[in-house]
């Protein structure tokens, strides 16, 4: 049965890949015909055609890689040969706010199926607490040794700091015996250090309140700063941290639109220290332990579906497509052809130097002569296929998985 559900995770997102790759494209689509240009062909995939069909003057199709998938329209560059009759509608003589839009126009679309998805996991499953607030989720009955059990029933007089206290879930620790106290890391920290009346600051309802919560020492196994283990007395109050908040519809909006824009920092910060990673996917393909911080392909990020699904773990699941998509959507942009964002630093080059021109009294420049250019783009092309057959191969031989 588990076998049944990783393998029912691995398609399933594989098939929202899917989804996003046919959006990206449509986003092309869409604006393209909005603006009156030519598209001639909207498909799916690559390699042999399985079906197709003709609407008007576009052919839509389905190929058998799904692997990507294109968008043809007429006039890309004024290098390509147009009929005189498509002139008017090629993409290179239209003004280049229009072409910038285009071009645009999948990124723009992966962050907004990007952020649909936050906004729906942000009224059902909940949006993780990704800033680690000190919010308690849960106030147990009492504290106990780890021998016999953190989640057995309490054992005569054992303490109940939290509860005694009148601690609820819902607070937000914002103090701890006059420490500010900003992460439940920072809290767990300063709490296993105590002993005795101690005073907790919470924000509850907008408002700070104060109690005073009576810290036992009780028997626990922590980590001893050398990745192991220990048994030591620590101070513990009874409480547990809260992973997930779940919103309103009304509320979840701005939820949403507080996490997409982690999610944006987040990304720009990995694409940065993308290079400084790949010899470690290097390393994990000769045998050594793969970095959970190492880039993955697709078939990696389905594989965690799968392992994400089998542990009933849809949060995860769902986060992990819309983090794809906001990948995706960012790594398109960079000034880099063949991707949308080269195309579009070229535009942009083609108006700012036209404009310079303008001002000295000169005529419009040519258009950018794309065969110069060639050089460059299979470089790029080269460097970006070596990176996507490392990844793969590490996805398979040895892949990163959910512990």
């Amino acid at each position: 049965m588990n076998t049944f559900i990783n393998i029912l995770g691995v398609l399933l997102f594989a098939f929202g890949i899917a989804v996003s790759i046919a959006l990206h494209e449509f986003g092309h689509l869409l604006t393209a015909k909005a603006f009156g240009m030519k598209v001639t062909r909207y498909f799916i995939g690559f390699g042999p055609k399985i079906f197709s069909f003709r609407k008007g003057e576009t052919e839509y199709g389905l190929k058998a890689i799904p692997a990507g998938g294109f968008c043809e329209i007429t006039g890309m560059t004024a290098l390509d040969d147009v009929h005189p009759d498509d002139r008017k509608r090629a993409f290179y003589n239209q003004k280049v706010w229009k072409r910038v839009v285009v071009l645009a126009a999948g990124s723009i679309t992966h962050f907004i199926l990007g952020f649909l998805i936050l906004l729906v996991l942000a009224m059902s499953l909940g949006l993780p607490n990704n800033k680690d607030l000190p919010v308690l989720a849960e106030i147990t009955p009492c504290v106990q040794d780890h021998t016999v059990g953190l989640t057995a029933p309490c054992q005569p007089g054992a303490p109940a700091p939290a509860k005694d206290a009148g601690l609820r879930p819902g607070d937000e620790v914002t103090a701890i015996a006059g420490k500010p106290i900003s992460t439940w890391s920072e809290m767990l920290k300063v709490t296993r250090d105590l002993s005795g009346p101690t005073e907790f600051k919470v924000k509850r309802n907008g408002e700070e309140v104060a109690l005073t919560v009576n810290v036992p020492k009780v028997t626990r196994e922590v980590t001893d700063g050398k990745g192991g283990r220990e048994v030591k007395q620590v101070g513990a109050i009874g409480v547990t941290w809260q992973q997930n908040f779940e919103y309103s519809p009304l509320a979840a909006v701005p939820a949403s639109v507080a996490f997409t824009g982690d999610m944006f920092v987040n990304t720009w910060k990995g694409l940065m220290r993308f290079p400084e990673r790949i010899p470690a996917v290097v390393k994990a393909i000769g045998g050594g332990e793969r970095d959970l911080d190492t880039p993955i392909s697709v078939v990696g990020a389905s594989r965690l579906g799968g392992d994400a699904a089998e542990r009933g773990l849809w949060a995860f699941f769902i986060l992990m497509l819309a983090g794809l998509n906001f990948f995706v959507g960012v790594f398109n942009l960079l000034p880099l052809l063949p991707l949308d964002g080269g195309h579009i630093a070229v535009n942009l080059y083609e108006r700012v130097r036209d404009w310079v021109r303008k001002l000295r009294g000169k005529p419009a420049g040519a258009p950018v002569n794309y065969m110069r250019l060639l050089p460059l783009t299979y470089v790029v092309i080269f460097i970006g296929g070596a990176i996507t057959l490392l990844t793969v191969t590490a996805d398979i031989v040895n892949p990163i998985r959910l512990q």
